[in-house]
């Protein structure tokens, strides 16, 4: 069975990938091992080495420390509205590809586009 470390590490290695448009064999082939390797290291199957995560996270552009973000927040977080925000949110690949397109957009359409969904979310 894996390792809670181990499974949190490879999400926030599949979240900066999915942000960033990377695929697993781009990072793969950046890293200089096969992209299978990717696959397991994502799921939690493989343990990701202190050398190779060094190297993950300077192709995907972050610090180390970064995988490590949230590790004990292991509960859903109840937002002010009472309604449950799930503590994988950026886990979760729709949602990705979510805030990927939103910063894709200009800026100032982005904030009309928040504005609408804060009333489309008030009226729900």
């Amino acid at each position: 069975m894996a390792h809670i470390v181990d499974v949190h590490v490879g999400k926030r290695i599949r979240q900066r990938r999915w942000l960033i448009g990377m695929t697993q064999q781009k990072l793969a082939e950046m890293v200089g091992i096969k992209f299978q390797q990717i696959q397991k290291y994502e799921t939690g199957a493989n343990r990701v080495s202190a050398s190779r995560l060094w190297d993950i996270a300077d192709v995907l552009g972050v610090q180390v420390a970064f995988f490590f973000e949230g590790i004990k927040a292991q509960q859903d977080v109840v937002s002010s509205d009472g309604n449950a925000v799930p503590d994988d949110l950026m886990g979760d690949k729709e949602a990705m590809d979510l805030v990927r397109s939103y910063y894709a957009i200009p800026e100032n359409q982005r904030r009309r586009l928040f504005e609408l969904a804060r009333v489309l979310s008030d009226v729900a």
